[in-house]
């Protein structure tokens, strides 16, 4: 079932084969994790995770339907931690992500599945790219958590977030994560928001204390979303989020999952978002995924746009790539894809256009054309009247006396922006 081309190479690791018995470990076309570009491996500069909720919790309802997927793995939360790491195994990536109710649903505790997820990292060689919490599925959420108007909910909240901070922490993951899909509002009629919004800056900064107290060494991630299931979330996109978190003194503490499909729900494309936070120095990990633009819900279909993702990743290159995050595959099969090897299916998809963007990516870097073409057009800012102007060595009536002086008629140029495309497209 797998495409042709690069094996994995499963090395000395044991495979416990008991829940994808009849398939093999996937053979790529694109996807070669020892493969050296740029001087980094791509399974260096993709640093692939799969996610545990939408991949091994997730039951196929909607708002219109039932569940109706049926997984070997759902009768305890420790046959779900196996058949999570037999499938990254046969996958051949290196990390997975997870919410801490997707293995540890109410009645279990968290400290005994966050051993069982150790000794499996442990056997795997596996890391974990990042948790978070839940703050979203539970009723005492439905108006918030850490924007509630009840304390109590407040408070609840940062238990659970100290809980799920704690078990990443043990686990070594390279990050931490805060998606609040319910801290914004439904309507004004009842809402403060100064006080929610003041809420929310006080519940950031008791985790950035308690991050440093406890020594955690990951980043700190927000993940943008502008709506669903709120009107509005006071995280709407990157910019918001900037803004808020300069308001609360938070900006050097947090930077940016960003997710495609939030994105495209916000009315920004992928690489916007992306290119604003690194412009802001808060870029920090994907959540690769696509949307359905003729839907205007969260889809969280498995990445398939290779101009997009050729795009993001380039701006990524651009600035270094990946220091602790990476691309999360947050993505799930469609509700009538009901087999096991359908989850493989989306995933191959996804890996696959992700390294071939990634070729794509890399090919454009070294051939430099739009490097060149953006460093020549604002190259007057690097001289003369351009550092000038910024260095602050003229005011407002300098420059207009400048602009008298020398007689300045500046002609349009064009930005050649079909030129361009065709560069992206190859």
């Amino acid at each position: 079932m797998a495409p042709t081309g690069q094996q994995v190479d499963e090395g000395k690791i044991q495979m416990n084969d008991h829940f994808f018995q009849n398939i093999e470990p996937i053979q790529y076309r694109y996807y070669n994790p020892k493969q050296k570009i740029l001087g980094k491996t791509m399974e260096e500069h993709l640093r692939i995770s799969v996610c545990a909720w939408h991949t091994f919790c997730w039951e196929g309802p909607d708002m219109f339907g039932q569940p109706l997927f049926h997984r070997p793995w759902m009768k305890s939360p420790e046959e779900k931690i196996k058949a999570l790491f037999e499938f990254i195994q046969k996958l051949g990536v290196k990390y997975f992500t997870f919410h801490d109710v997707d293995l540890a649903p109410a009645g279990v505790s968290l400290e005994k599945i966050t051993d069982l997820i150790g000794e499996e990292m442990k056997r795997t060689g596996i890391e974990l790219l990042w948790g978070t919490a839940n703050l979203t599925g539970h009723p005492r959420y439905m108006a918030g958590a850490m924007t509630n108007p009840d304390p109590a909910v407040f408070a609840v909240a940062a238990a659970q977030v100290k809980a799920a901070i704690d078990a990443t922490h043990r686990l070594k993951g390279h990050n931490y994560v805060l998606w609040n899909g319910r801290d914004g509002y439904e309507t004004l009629l009842n809402t403060d928001l100064r006080q929610e919004m003041d809420q929310y800056g006080r519940f950031l900064s008791l985790l950035v204390d308690y991050k440093h107290k406890i020594g955690f060494k990951g980043a700190l991630l927000i993940e943008p979303k502008p709506r669903e299931p709120m009107k509005h979330q006071y995280d709407f996109d990157c910019a918001t989020t900037s803004a808020f978190l300069r308001k609360y003194g938070l900006e050097k503490e947090f930077q940016f999952n960003i997710e495609s499909n939030h994105a495209t729900l916000a009315g920004h494309t992928f690489s916007h978002e992306i290119a604003y936070a690194l412009a802001n120095d808060a870029f920090g990990s994907l959540d690769a995924n696509d949307g359905d633009l003729l839907l205007g819900w969260d889809t969280d279909q498995f990445p398939m746009d290779l101009s997009q993702y050729t795009h993001g990743l380039y701006l990524i290159l651009q600035h270094g790539g990946f220091k602790t995050g990476g691309c999360n595959l947050d993505a799930k099969v469609r509700r009538q894809s009901i087999d096991l090897q359908d989850l493989f299916y989306g995933h191959i998809n996804g890996i696959e256009t992700l390294a071939k963007a990634l070729l794509h990516a890399a090919a454009l870097i070294e051939k430099n054309d739009l490097q060149s073409f953006m460093k020549k057009r604002y190259e007057h800012w690097h001289s003369g009247l351009g550092q000038d102007i910024l260095h602050k060595k003229m005011n407002f009536e300098q420059i207009a006396n400048y602009v008298q002086t020398h007689r300045l008629d500046p002609k349009p140029h064009s930005g050649r922006q079909e030129m361009l495309e065709g560069m992206l497209n190859l």
